[in-house]
């Protein structure tokens, strides 16, 4: 594949930050993303991600904004600032909220739906040129399992009605789309570990019950989704569009 410009966001840990290291290599510009934590906490962290990314020869800047603040169209500009273009998306910043209906509160969900939702309608609007018009266009929405079950009695309706809306924006926009080569898919995990420095919405008990959930036996690592975010963004994929993959170790077939 010849030379690409990528946006990751939601890339200081977890499934971002593997991302990132996974595509990582010569030819490559990866734009990092995240809010940067409560107090700037996270971003150590992604300032040390551009660094192993520079390492394996990428070209790589960091970014740090409030996507709820409609700063997503702006995330955009960044790259075409620094790189030129913008060839690729990954949409995976968001959180996990399991305050359930009756106790969720309008500004919970509204904000759920804006930082998860809205700030992937405003990415794919502003870059929809670029990416018509580049050779290898793509964009990859990173959805959860909550979108479609509730395991083990695990539930979070506001972010279940984000990321379903994110399926659904996509696959609209990969018919919009199919026409000028760009591919829109998402990938789906399954209940997935959080590095330690990160946000986790489950205790440790949840995680063991949650990986005996699983039939595979385990939770998913960070990686495990990257390589299907590597995937969709490969010329192997060129073919595949508005489709929904579920790396989840089995949790979709119970």
């Amino acid at each position: 594949m010849a030379k690409r410009v990528i946006i990751v966001t939601g890339a200081s840990s977890g499934i971002g930050a593997a991302t990132c290291r996974r595509l990582a290599k010569p030819g490559v510009s990866i734009v990092a993303h995240a809010r940067g934590g409560t107090d700037g906490a996270k971003r150590p962290a992604l300032n040390s991600l551009v660094g192993e990314l520079r390492d394996k020869g990428a070209e790589a800047t960091a970014v740090f904004s409030d996507l709820s603040d409609g700063m997503a169209a702006d995330l955009v500009s960044e790259a075409s600032k620094c790189f030129g273009q913008v060839d690729q998306i990954v949409s995976n910043a968001g959180f996990a909220l399991p305050t359930l209906v009756g106790d969720l509160t309008r500004a919970e969900f509204n904000r759920s739906v804006e930082v998860m939702t809205g700030a992937f309608f405003d990415l794919i609007t502003t870059a929809r040129p670029q990416l018509e018009a580049s050779p290898c266009g793509r964009i990859v929405a990173v959805s959860s399992f909550v979108a479609h079950r509730s395991p083990a009695g695990k539930l979070f309706p506001a972010t279940a009605a984000a990321k379903a809306a994110i399926e659904g924006l996509a696959r609209s926009f990969a018919a919009q789309t199919a026409c000028c080569g760009v591919t829109v898919n998402c990938v789906a995990p399954g209940f997935t570990r959080k590095e330690s420095s990160g946000h986790s919405a489950l205790s440790e008990g949840a995680w063991r019950a949650a990986a005996e959930a699983t039939p595979s036996g385990r939770i998913a690592e960070p990686n495990d989704i990257a390589a299907a975010i590597e995937f969709f963004l490969s010329d192997s994929a060129a073919h595949i569009t508005g489709q929904t993959l579920h790396v989840d170790g089995g949790l979709s077939l119970v």
